[in-house]
Order: C-alpha cells, then structure tokens, then sequence
C-alpha cells in the first residue's frame, strides 16, 4: 500500500502534456542496432525513415548479420540519404554484443541528441521523433519514453503488457519523482555528450544486457531526466508468443539488476518482496480460517486502492483492458519478479540474441 500510495501515484497524477511540436526542430540522431533483422527491417524501418522531423538522420548499425540485413539497408540506402550504415564484422578473438554495436552507432551519429529503438519495433505516429525531442529542454540529457506490445491473443500476451504496464507506471512514476532508475532501450533517448562523459558502457561492459536500464541507472539525476508519454511518442512490438521466448528475454533483463544502486535496489527489493509476502500471508490467513473478515476487507481495500492508481496510468500507456485481469495478474506478477529476480542473480546470460 505504500509503494502504491509514496510511489506509483505519481504517474496517476501527471498531466500529460499536448502541445504543438510541430516547430520542434533539434537536430536528432536514430540509432537502431540490428542482428539478422532483414524482415523486421522491411516491415519497420519505413516508418521511421518518414518521420515527419524536418532534422534527422537514422543511424543503422549491422551487427555481424547472417541474413540478408546488409542488402536490405543498402537497398533503403538507395532513396533515403539520411539512412547511415555502419557495419560490424565478428572478430576472431571475442564475440562483440548489442553494447558494442552501439558504440559503433553513436561515434558514427552526426547529431548530439540520440533516439533509441529496435529493428522490431515501430512508431505509434509519423511524431515520434518531435515528441521525444521536444522534452529536450535546457538541463534535460536523458528523455524516458514508452513502448508497449502489441495486443493479440493468448495469455502470455496479456501477462507481457500487463508486467509491461506495471513496470512502466514504477518507473515513470520514479522519474517523475527526481529518482529515474531505469528505461527501455524500445524507446530512449540521450545525448551523445553525456554518454562520452560517462565513457559509455565501460562500467558495465562486461554485462550482456544493460544498454538502456543500467546506463540510466549510472548516470539519471534528479534534474537532467525527463519522460515522454504522449500516445503520439510510443513505439510498439511484438511479445513473445511462447512461454520459451519469454523466459529467455526475461533471464537477460532481470540479471542486470544487481548493478542498479543501492537506493534503487533497496525500493525494487521492497516492492517485490512486500507484494509477494502480502499473498503469501494472504493464502495462509485463508487456509488456516485466521480472521477471514478482516483479511477479505483488508484485501479489498489494497485491491480498490491499485484500480484508482492504476486506471488512469493504464488508460494513457494502452493497458486499460488489462485493469480486469488485476487480481489475478497482480499475485502472479510478484511470483515473477521473485521467480526471475532469483534466476537473474545466479544464472549468467552469454548471448543477447
């Protein structure tokens, strides 16, 4: 109750900007890195090639692809002039990742303000640029921005958008009070200056994963991060359709997190821990008959409070659907973040795709 009440609120509370960004015209980098993405990349690239941004230019980095990747940019290269290739060649002594790709893409970059998505991802709107630029406002390094799954059949679908969900309403909510730990490499931006000064992923090189939550985690502060939730400014992908997909995606992201700072490991640690022994309390008060009538009121009493936070945060982040799952999602959520938080500490990730 209070993680909701202290921390997730804020989100809720937060009036979402609706102005004019049409004279928005910073000039911005794209930086997409891409492994055997030469489908995805057909399906995708298009929409943010034609961006309506009077600025910009879309960095593409080939990381050490297989497929045809290289022939399908060389194609799009063709016609678009403001389409950069960079390509990355496996070395025979060491495997390169994502993080080194980046790199590539950003000393290539000609713009000082970088917007970072995927290969699978796409655009809500043709002003998905100008809305995550327009939140560069003096002092502003790092912008926070929202990429959603798309919504289709099945429950692994519904479970991803609604971990989805919760995970953004906390971390918004965080930024929103001066305390930003983490976002979604989907959808981020920073500027190329701030990841020099830093010297980019040195810190945390040696991790697989952690381009976009731990280079938050390092180098967000209560005065040089902003967020962007504008429906105009989501960039949405596919989930995983089965349960492997996911289990592999999740082990990567979860095992990053003991590397966030104390005062952040200590809030998510808090939050998971309390949600999860909440149920287990809940369960035994029910099994042995302990005072069931204060139990159920005391329960519904946590459950109507979620639906007030929550509502009006899943309205504006395309989860309101999902409010109808909330008492069953909520118990299995916090099985998942023990479940994979355990998995993450002891189970070392070798591959990022």
């Amino acid at each position: 109750m209070g993680f909701l009440l202290i921390v997730q609120r804020r989100l809720a509370a937060f009036k979402v900007p609706d102005a004019d960004v049409s004279a928005v015209n910073l000039p911005v980098s794209v930086i997409i890195s891409a492994r055997n993405e030469a489908e995805n990349l057909k399906l995708y690239l298009p929409a943010i090639l034609s961006q309506d941004y009077a600025n910009f230019e879309v960095v593409v980095i080939n990381d050490c692809s297989v497929d045809d990747t290289r022939w399908v940019l060389e194609d799009f290269a063709k016609n678009h002039p403001h389409l950069k290739l960079v390509t990355v060649t496996e070395h025979p002594r060491f495997k390169t990742g994502k993080k080194f790709a980046l790199t590539m893409g950003i000393k290539a970059a000609s713009h000082e303000h970088l917007l970072f998505t995927d290969a699978d991802c796409e655009p809500a709107s043709p002003h998905w640029i100008a809305r995550m630029a327009s939140q560069f406002t003096p002092g502003v390094q790092i912008v926070l921005g929202y990429s959603p799954y798309k919504k289709s059949r099945g429950f692994i679908n519904a479970f991803t958008r609604f971990e989805t969900l919760k995970t953004a309403v906390t971390y918004f909510s965080a930024a929103l009070g001066r305390n930003a730990y983490m976002g979604i490499g989907r959808n981020l931006a920073y500027t190329k200056s701030l990841f020099f000064s830093v010297k980019g992923f040195a810190s945390h090189l040696h991790i697989l994963a952690g381009d976009d939550d731990l280079f938050v985690n390092k180098n967000a502060t209560a005065s040089n991060t902003a967020i962007e939730i504008h429906k105009d400014a989501f960039v949405y992908t596919d989930a995983k359709r089965t349960l492997g997909g996911y289990y592999r995606q999740k082990k990567r992201h979860m095992g990053v997190g003991g590397l966030y700072k104390n005062k952040h490991r200590r809030m998510l640690s808090f939050e998971a821990l309390s949600g999860f022994f909440f149920y287990v309390a809940l369960v035994l008060c029910i099994v042995f008959k302990i005072q069931l009538p204060i139990i159920a009121g005391l329960y519904a009493v946590r459950l109507i409070t979620q639906i007030i936070i929550y509502i009006k945060s899943a309205n504006r982040l395309t989860g309101k659907d999902l409010i109808w799952y909330l008492p069953f999602f909520d118990l299995l959520y916090y099985v998942y973040l023990n479940v994979f938080g355990l998995i993450g500490t002891f189970v070392k990730t070798i591959q990022w795709k």
